[in-house]
């Protein structure tokens, strides 16, 4: 009963934005903003906290201006997300623009499959369905499914009419194995905190070291997938860019963890130049590496 009532409010949320002009909604999400970082204070001490560790050399000044505008950014965020799920193709490709999906065409018409690795950043949300639209690789992408399996299934099939795979993380190795003879490209954004602390790979990022999941490399190197960084940069409200660049193209002649530093790197890149842009509110730093490891 209460699945289904959450479920009927969602879709009533979507139903309200998709009506909205876009100078409207962003009115709300200022709104959002404002409750989110000076009236619910939702994680404000863990986004205070790693931007303190993240940026040292920075004034409380110049960190609590960020903070503020990282709390824009998720309110943004939330509503795209609602309003992307009745965008038209042709909004999507005009505000979520891939700018050189010419560089997995090489690939595509060696029928290879790659693995494309973004962050929390920007909006990453609208990736699932621009994806579809504008590359020539079939898009999978690999995600935590939600508690609340009607609104799940709402969004999985609103992702497949825009012809993106949404495949939930414990059928990722059945997924790799059903698709080997399908050019695919397979979406991962990599850069939260490991469950299996036991596998992560640790990298330096931001000066920290930071306990990195596995599954983007693991892949890679089992099925010698290419790995691209994808860059998505804000250019006005509302309107995003997406830039590819190549990882690695031969992941079994690198070195164990090569792969997870060289996305990582790439990553703190993006962050440093737009430090807003990306998720604060989550406790990135939380895990500490094991003793053994250390040795």
């Amino acid at each position: 009963m209460i699945t289904t009532f959450y479920f009927i409010l969602f879709l009533v949320s979507i139903v309200i934005v998709a009506i909205l002009p876009w100078w409207l909604i962003y009115s709300y999400s200022n709104l959002i903003a404002k409750l989110l970082h000076g009236i619910i204070r939702y994680r404000v001490k863990v986004s205070r906290n790693n931007l303190r560790l993240a940026f040292p050399e920075k004034s409380e000044a110049e960190l609590a201006a960020i903070e503020k505008k990282s709390y824009q950014n998720l309110a943004d965020i939330s509503v795209e997300a609602l309003k992307g799920f009745t965008m038209r193709n042709s909004t999507i490709k005009e505000r979520h623009k891939i700018v050189n999906p010419e560089l997995l065409d090489y690939y595509y018409e060696k029928k290879q499959s790659v693995i494309g690795v973004t962050g929390h950043i920007n909006n990453w949300e609208w990736g699932a369905l621009s994806a579809g639209i504008q590359l020539k690789h079939h898009p999978v992408a690999i995600y935590k499914p939600l508690s609340n399996e009607l609104i799940d299934w709402f969004i999985k099939w609103n992702r497949s009419i825009r012809g993106t795979e949404l495949v939930p993380t414990g059928k990722t190795y059945e997924t790799f194995q059903k698709n080997k003879n399908k050019p695919c490209i397979y979406l991962l954004v990599a850069d939260q905190s490991p469950s299996k602390v036991a596998k992560a790979y640790w990298i330096n990022f931001f000066n920290h070291e930071t306990a990195c999941i596995h599954g983007p490399e693991k892949y890679a190197k089992m099925y010698n997938y290419p790995v691209i960084y994808i860059d998505i940069k804000r250019v006005l409200r509302g309107y995003y860019t997406v830039e590819l660049s190549v990882i690695c193209d031969k992941p079994n002649q690198m070195n164990d963890g090569e792969i997870t530093a060289a996305y990582m790197r790439k990553l703190e890149a993006s962050i440093r130049k737009s430090p807003e842009s990306w998720l604060w509110t989550h406790r990135r730093w939380k895990r500490k590496k094991p003793v053994e490891q250390k040795k």
